[in-house]
């Protein structure tokens, strides 16, 4: 009975071996695959990504690290700083501004809430002297929740007031216009006319208010009132052919703006 048990446990132990062998070969054959967007992995993933989000909404660790080694400005150094969603997270400021140094605090998916919160450590802190700031289509999209236009027009005059209070040359983009023969529809979640009437406020805002203004939305918009399609290929994030459009306009606006700073 002695050698019968030690048998037994012998075979279980080789075969919890083979088992393992076999899995580890699996791993290395073939990368593993992605799981079912029903399954449970899926699901614990999302909840995951949402746990994240719930605990720092505003992202306010994606710059941190990088705020904190860019150190104070050099004597001289006049900074610039853009703020904004996906359009500016995704614009390569160095290729599109060459050695002008511009500083890059834009951020995939955010809304004015997001980037008011995070004003003081991304842009405040850095001690810009002018700010251009690229905002409101995620707003109007509902990215954090449906917002009235009045909400959106406080968030803007908001992030301006913070920064003129701390010297900064303040610059608001007008939204883009978007179009639906990319990959998505991109009209169903922001309303042309929405796009219009937040950039109307967003003109008259700034005139009033003596601040800079880059529009964008004429330079890009065609005939049918949405963006000339060869300028994204999804129909809201500019390509490459929509940066070099862009980039002129946002060049002399911060120019101008510049010499407005002591």
């Amino acid at each position: 009975m002695q050698v019968s048990g030690f048998a037994f446990q012998v075979s279980r132990c080789l075969a919890m071996i083979l088992l393992v062998a076999s899995w580890c070969m699996a791993q290395t054959a073939a990368p593993a695959a992605q799981p079912a967007p029903d399954s449970l992995e899926a699901m614990k993933a999302a909840l995951d990504r949402a746990n994240t989000r719930l605990q720092d909404w505003a992202q306010l660790a994606r710059y941190r690290d990088a705020n904190h080694q860019l150190g104070a400005p050099k004597p001289g150094e006049k900074r610039v700083v853009f703020l904004g969603d996906s359009i500016t997270d995704g614009w390569k400021l160095d290729e599109y501004f060459p050695g002008k140094g511009y500083i890059n605090r834009g951020i995939s998916g955010q809304t004015t809430p997001q980037m008011l919160v995070r004003l003081r450590p991304d842009v405040i802190d850095l001690h810009p002297r002018v700010v251009l700031i690229l905002a409101g289509t995620n707003d109007i999209a509902g990215n954090t929740g449906a917002m009235t236009t009045e909400a959106i027009e406080r968030n803007y005059a908001s992030m301006a007031e913070l920064l003129r209070l701390h010297g900064a040359q303040v610059i608001f983009a007008s939204v883009m216009p978007v179009h639906d023969s990319g990959t998505r529809k991109q009209t169903d979640r922001r309303d042309p006319a929405k796009i219009r009437e937040l950039n109307a406020w967003l003109r008259q805002y700034t005139r009033e208010h003596k601040l800079g203004y880059v529009d964008y939305f004429s330079a890009m918009v065609g005939p049918d009132g949405l963006m000339k399609p060869e300028l994204a290929n999804d129909g809201l994030h500019p390509n490459a052919e929509g940066y070099q459009l862009i980039a002129p306009l946002a060049a002399r606006a911060v120019e101008a703006a510049l010499r407005k700073t002591k």
